[in-house]
């Protein structure tokens, strides 16, 4: 059987096969930057919020910004029955109105503000705050910009910021836009929570003033202001006696300060913040099943800017009330027989405020004269 020889190797394979490998060498490596997460960026941001919200720490807080949770210690001493008491919220479409005017500062404080209200209407102190803040492509400064405002606003009403989420979602946000949101959480004693269980037919009913739109009706105000009108958010409208973006970004205030000076004098069975659905779907919240309230509707001024969005569109007035707080801010239902005390305290605070009605017997529900 004759010999087999192997074949003889072809000096060119190695070199055949080097393209392909070359090829694959110089393939283009892809980051998440390329995906439209810059996490150097977003590392520059954090480093800076972990300033500004050091800002609001106390000795409650017990961890630092970047830890996995927030760690606060609840003072047993003042709270020594403690309820813990929580809320949630959104500055929604104001935020529009944020974008075109490119103002960020002011819609950190609309979020605490608001989230402080809902809670002080209970009877509760605030403890902490956690902010979520989602964007598809955002500048530094931006995200800095809005973190200073719920720093400065925890800082104004004794709360921590002690973590939160600032998200990086290209594809999902608009470059330049963001959504906000934020979580607080207070305490008040067992004995302190108001819950509007002790309210009863004959009580009377003290509204104090809303800074503006809060941060409620801002879809329907858009429509108005900027589609039917076509005004621009720096146009002067005498109407309005203000420019449209400034009278929109107003603040939505805080009543704490003035809330705890009434439930320190025992002199309210509860309060309602006048939020999304205004009068008409906020007040029935706090009233007792057997009694609804009548409200005075020629009681207070009816702000220029309510008057002048209903104007605009022909809106019916079920509609403005159960969309707008019409300029008023916060309710309280004080006894008959306390109304002399609650306004005296309302008066050395400089507060404004009218009697706007009263609770009566009947369904659970808003009338109005």
């Amino acid at each position: 059987m004759p010999d087999e020889t192997l074949p003889t190797p072809d000096p060119t394979a190695a070199t055949q096969a080097t393209p392909k490998a070359t090829t694959a060498e110089k393939k283009k490596s892809i980051s998440y930057a390329d995906a439209g997460v810059d996490i150097s960026s977003g590392d520059r941001s954090k480093q800076r919020i972990k300033m500004l919200a050091r800002k609001t720490f106390n000795k409650q807080v017990l961890s630092e910004i970047g830890g996995f949770g927030g760690l606060f210690a609840l003072d047993l001493e003042k709270f020594p029955d403690p309820v813990l008491v929580s809320s949630a919220d959104g500055v929604g479409t104001k935020l529009k109105v944020a974008f075109d005017l490119n103002i960020h500062h002011t819609v950190g404080q609309d979020l605490v503000n608001h989230c402080v209200n809902d809670i002080a209407v209970q009877g509760a102190t605030p403890l902490f705050f956690l902010d979520y803040l989602a964007s598809g492509r955002l500048e530094d400064m931006v995200i800095e910009k809005v973190v200073q405002g719920i720093s400065e606003a925890c800082r104004a009403n004794g709360c921590a910021l002690i973590g939160g989420e600032t998200a990086q979602m290209p594809g999902f946000y608009a470059d330049g836009e963001y959504d906000l949101a934020g979580t607080i959480v207070g305490a008040v004693n067992r004995d302190k929570i108001i819950t509007g269980e002790h309210i009863q037919v004959g009580d009377v009913l003290l509204g104090l003033p809303s800074n503006g739109l809060h941060t409620n009706g801002y879809s329907l105000a858009r429509k108005l202001l900027f589609e039917v009108a076509k005004y621009g958010p720096d146009q002067y409208v005498n109407e309005l006696k203000d420019k449209t973006g400034a009278a929109l970004m107003r603040t939505h205030r805080s009543y704490l300060a003035i809330i705890k000076k009434l439930t320190a004098a025992e002199v309210v069975n509860g309060m309602a913040h006048i939020t999304g659905g205004g009068i008409t779907e906020n007040l029935p919240r706090i009233l007792p099943k057997g009694s609804g309230a009548l409200i005075d509707l020629a009681s207070w001024t009816v702000p220029p800017l309510f008057e002048h969005l209903q104007h605009l569109g022909n809106v019916a007035q079920d509609e403005m009330l159960r969309t707008f707080n019409m300029g008023i801010g916060l309710i309280c239902v004080v006894p008959a027989e306390k109304v002399k005390k609650a306004k005296a305290i309302l008066n050395r605070a400089n507060e404004r405020h009218c009697i706007i009605g009263r609770v009566v017997r009947g369904e659970r529900k808003v009338s109005y004269t």
